[in-house]
C-alpha cells in the first residue's frame, strides 16, 4: 500500500503511545525494506539474515512495551529511528557471527567510494560502527549527522529538520565526517 508522506506524518503526529502505531505497518512496509536492502548492499554476500526478517527485526525494537511514549514526530525521525535499529541489528548479528568462537576476523571497510548523494558502498559494518563510536566520543553530532544520512538514508534536507540546522551546515558536517571515517578506518 502506498501513503504519502504528510499521511504518515499525520499519524505519526497523532500517536501519543506506541500503541497508537499498530496501524501503521502496513503504511510504511514497503519503505523499509528499501531500506533493509540498501543496508544488505552494503554488507557481504552470503548473509544468513534476510531483508524481510531486518524489516521485521527493526519494527519490533522500534514498538518495545518498555517504551510508553510515542517519540516520532514525523517520518523523518521514524525511518531515521527505524534505520538506526537496523543498523543494530546488523551489527550485532555481525558481531555473533564474527567472535571468536566462530573464528571471524575483522575486515577493513574501504571508504574510497562513500559519496556525497549517500550511495556509499560499505562492505563491513563492524568496522564502520567501531570508527562511528569513537566519532562519538570526540563529536556526537558528526556521529549523529552520518548515522542519519549513511544509515538512515535520509537526505541533507531531512537531516538539517531532523537536527534542526541549515542544510549547508549538514553538507559540511557531512564532508567533515566522511573524510574523518576515511582516516581513521584506512589507518
Amino acid at each position: 500500500m502506498l501513503s504519502s508522506p504528510g499521511e504518515i506524518t499525520r499519524i505519526l503526529s497523532k500517536a501519543r503511545h506506541l500503541e497508537d502505531l499498530s496501524s501503521l505497518m502496513p503504511l510504511i512496509y514497503a519503505e523499509l525494506h528499501r531500506i533493509a536492502r540498501h543496508h544488505f548492499r552494503l554488507e557481504q554476500g552470503g548473509h544468513t539474515l534476510q531483508p524481510t526478517a531486518l524489516v521485521h527485526e527493526a519494527f519490533l525494537r522500534l514498538m518495545k512495551p518498555s517504551k510508553r511514549r510515542c517519540y516520532y514526530p514525523n517520518r523523518a525521525y521514524f525511518f531515521a529511528a527505524a534505520s538506526l535499529a537496523m543498523r543494530r541489528v546488523l551489527v550485532e548479528h555481525a558481531r555473533r557471527k564474527r567472535s571468536k568462537k566462530r573464528g571471524g576476523d575483522w575486515q577493513r571497510v574501504d571508504l574510497e567510494s562513500v559519496q556525497a548523494s549517500g550511495q556509499e558502498d560499505m562492505t563491513d559494518f563492524l568496522a564502520l560502527d567501531e570508527a562511528l563510536r569513537r566519532l562519538e566520543a570526540l563529536d556526537p553530532q558528526l556521529a549523529r549527522i552520518v548515522e542519519l544520512r549513511f544509515f538512515g538514508h535520509l537526505t541533507v534536507a531531512e537531516t538539517a529538520a531532523v537536527l534542526g540546522m541549515g542544510e549547508s551546515t549538514i553538507r559540511a558536517h557531512w564532508a567533515l565526517a566522511k573524510t574523518w571515517l576515511h582516516r581513521e578506518i584506512q589507518g
